[in-house]
């Protein structure tokens, strides 16, 4: 009898635990919900704390971004930047070995942006070495988790409302079932140390749209779930060299593809399989109407699964491609995702997708037909 008695109690405690912690989800996705409303119109931060290994000396990330181009962001309207930092360097330097103050001039970077009244995605960035460590090792995961414990509880004390924890930027895991048990573990150390900021969440492999939809929710609730759009990659990523070998031998290819343009960019690919790959372009149909549908599958995950989405990457490859063609594509993307009420960070400020000219050390210049298709104003 009293074993009875003891499990019938034990059965009424969690009766009473589960509508406990429905509610207390629920207050964390209503308030992941309005921390989302910070990052409606965003910039990336690129090439200077990340992606550049060997070349985040003081001399260099102080030449490359400076406080007069984070007062720019501002004062453009972008209302959030994502801040993007290389793994390595910031394990040094939480470590004690890392001479050039890696950390604080991160600190500096962080603090004038919100000075500025932005927003700050803390984006983990590392290079493919690192990703790789994690895919495959326990020990790369162990690592990483115990990054962001100490990247979360160094920022920790700032404002919450305004600084975003992204675990890792596009993880390049092909196993989307894996990617959602590190991403878990990266989420709880984040929040033993951080409990009151927004975590972002992606999807594995490059986080695209296809991607998001793999992704299985976290049980935190205050999540921002986010994926990066570059489709069509036959239009935004001509002339570029890291993509392959074809694409980089591509130029002047319009935004809506034209009939007329067919021939003349096939003919700058040499083999049948490039040829083949590049005309999918020209037969995929692409304009402002398959941009928007491709828009509403991210919307309906989020609204299927109850959580905010954005999208913190799109942009176009600037240096051969035609600039009208793309400005209308950088409007009919940013025009989609705020149809389905998607708050986005374009890339980049001052990279090969910019919204300004620069060079290092001196003043930027701002593109003005950017910023205009961007609906922002200058």
């Amino acid at each position: 009898m009293g074993y009875r008695i003891r499990f019938s109690f034990l059965l009424a405690l969690m009766a009473l635990a589960v509508p406990a912690l429905a509610q207390d989800r629920a207050a964390e996705v209503k308030l992941a919900f309005s921390r989302a409303q910070h990052l409606r119109h965003g910039i990336n931060a690129s090439e200077w704390f990340a992606q550049k290994p060997g070349h985040y000396s003081a001399a260099e990330t102080s030449a490359y971004t400076d406080d007069a181009d984070i007062a720019l962001m501002a004062q453009l309207g972008f209302d959030n930047v994502r801040l993007s930092i290389d793994a390595e360097p910031l394990a040094r330097g939480f470590a004690g070995h890392d001479a050039s103050d890696f950390i604080g001039r991160l600190d500096h970077a962080v603090d004038q942006m919100l000075a500025k009244g932005m927003a700050v995605q803390i984006d983990i960035h590392p290079e493919s070495d690192y990703k790789k460590a994690v895919s495959t090792t326990g020990e790369g995961v162990d690592r990483f988790v115990m990054l962001w414990r100490k990247l979360a509880a160094h920022y920790a004390d700032r404002n919450p409302d305004l600084i975003f924890f992204e675990i890792m930027n596009e993880p390049e895991e092909r196993d989307a079932y894996r990617w959602n048990g590190v991403q878990a573990r990266a989420a709880a150390a984040i929040r033993e140390v951080a409990p009151k900021n927004t975590i972002i969440a992606a999807g594995a492999n490059w986080s695209g749209i296809g991607d998001l939809l793999m992704q299985q929710p976290l049980r935190d609730g205050n999540v921002v779930y986010t994926f990066h759009f570059y489709e069509p990659m036959q239009f935004t990523h001509q002339g570029a060299s890291w993509t392959g070998t074809w694409p980089m031998l591509t130029h002047q290819i319009p935004y809506p593809p034209t009939e007329e343009s067919l021939e003349a960019s096939l003919a700058q690919v040499p083999d049948a399989r490039s040829k083949y790959e590049l005309e999918q372009y020209w037969l995929d149909h692409w304009d402002a109407r398959r941009i928007r549908m491709q828009m509403d599958a991210a919307a309906a995950w989020g609204k299927k699964n109850d959580v905010p989405v954005t999208c913190n990457e799109f942009g176009v490859h600037r240096p051969v491609a035609p600039a009208d063609s793309r400005m209308r594509w950088i409007h009919d993307v940013r025009t989609a995702l705020e149809a389905d009420g998607i708050g986005w960070t374009m890339w980049d400020y001052r990279g090969g997708f910019g919204v300004v000219w620069k060079e290092d050390g001196k003043p930027a210049k701002v593109d003005d037909a950017v910023v205009q298709a961007l609906g922002l104003k200058h």
